[in-house]
């Protein structure tokens, strides 16, 4: 509990939501260091960072920024469908969330547009690019480790040195360049239902 108060000072109004968060924990009978995951997941940002809510596929995640819930859908890459309301989960999909999951695990991360980029998609979810602390872009590794496409079908800076991340994957038969079928359907790489 003293680590705990010692993270709740001086955080003002983000430490009363640390403080409901850890209250809540305890009631539903969270072990203490798995208390201070979920904590650290709320409150150690550094200004610019935003704390994940939600990793909702590969290429999606929500996080919470000025205190709502924001949809950020990744510049440059598309994973296999997982949640889209006409086509069947398709092989990797939940590879591809998986693994996102595991590189962000509880850190925050840092945010960036794109100058060649639309601020918002038609879905109205921010179009950006999704940094670890340590320099990692999330986008790119989804696509180097074979878990993601590089989406061309929009202007973005990074096109050529994402679509060269694909081949090398491809090449390598990385994730789901070895584990799926993939083919090209109305101008979109797709993988066989899972």
């Amino acid at each position: 509990m003293a680590s705990w108060a010692a993270r709740l000072k001086g955080l003002g109004r983000g430490g009363f939501l640390g403080l409901v968060i850890i209250l809540l924990l305890a009631l539903i009978g969270v072990a203490p260091e798995q208390s201070e995951r979920v904590l650290s997941r709320f409150t150690d940002t550094n200004l610019g960072e935003y704390a994940v809510l939600e990793v909702l596929d590969g290429d999606t995640i929500i996080v919470s920024m000025d205190g709502r819930a924001e949809t950020i859908r990744m510049i440059g890459l598309d994973t296999p469908e997982k949640n889209h309301p006409q086509k069947p989960v398709q092989c990797y999909a939940a590879a591809a969330s998986e693994n996102l999951a595991r590189l962000i695990g509880f850190a925050p991360v840092r945010l960036e547009a794109d100058p060649l980029s639309q601020n918002r998609d038609r879905y109205n979810r921010l179009l950006r690019y999704v940094y670890l602390r340590d320099g990692t872009l999330l986008n790119a590794a989804q696509i180097e480790q074979g878990f993601a496409f590089a989406y061309l079908s929009f202007p973005f800076s990074r096109s050529e040195d994402f679509k060269r991340l694909e081949a090398r994957a491809q090449a390598a038969g990385r994730g789901l360049w070895s584990a799926c079928g993939v083919y090209l359907e109305n101008g979109f790489i797709n993988t066989d239902p899972a």
